[in-house]
Parts: structure tokens; C-alpha cells; sequence
């Protein structure tokens, strides 16, 4: 009753399909982890270059009010008052690390690794 050719053709086909999908799925499984990998790795190289780009303009602003504060205070203390506000925002940095770097990159990676 239940064991005719037709049936066992529908079945046998029925198993076609799901191995075509299974297939289908893990092609798409490996795109889109390609996909993520190389926004990731965009977003990194992106990052490294805004941030030595922001390095080198904050050296030569240094420089340059360390030399403004110079005649002021003298060379020595120019200086001083410049690596003293990088100690403040050092600081505030470490303080405030949580809110202000943690979270945000946690959030920006989840929903990179989150998305559909």
C-alpha cells in the first residue's frame, strides 16, 4: 500500500532536494562569513589609517602650541603644559574606557556579526 514506485520516486527525489538545499545553504554560509571577514578587515585598515593620520596631525599641533606657549613660559614649561594635557586626557581615556571605546566597538561588532 504504501511501498509503490511512485512513492518511493517522491521520496528519492524529496532527498534530491533537500541535498541541493543543504548545499545551497552552506554556499550561502560561506559567503556571507566572507562577507563579514572583509567589511572587518576594511573597517580595521580603515581604523589604523584615520588613526595614524590623526597621530602625526596631533604631533605637529603639539609642536606647534608648545612653540606658542614658549615665550610665555619658556620652552621647558611649553612642553610640559602640552604632556600634561595629554596625561589629563590619558586619564580620562582609562576612565572612561567602558563608555567610550568598549561599547561602541562591541556594539559595532555585533551587529556586523548579527546582521542578515
Amino acid at each position: 500500500m504504501f511501498s509503490n514506485d511512485r512513492n518511493i520516486e517522491t521520496i528519492g527525489q524529496l532527498a534530491e532536494a533537500v541535498k541541493h538545499y543543504v548545499g545551497l545553504q552552506r554556499e550561502y554560509m560561506k559567503l556571507d562569513v566572507i562577507e563579514k571577514v572583509v567589511r572587518l578587515i576594511t573597517v580595521i585598515t580603515l581604523t589604523v589609517v584615520l588613526a595614524l593620520l590623526v597621530i602625526l596631525f596631533l604631533i605637529y599641533c603639539s609642536f606647534a602650541v608648545a612653540h606658542a606657549l614658549a615665550p610665555a613660559v619658556g620652552m621647558a614649561a611649553a612642553f610640559g603644559i602640552v604632556a600634561l594635557f595629554y596625561l589629563v586626557v590619558l586619564i580620562l581615556f582609562i576612565l572612561f574606557r567602558e563608555k567610550w571605546i568598549e561599547r561602541p566597538v562591541v556594539r559595532f561588532l555585533a551587529s556586523l556579526l548579527m546582521e542578515k
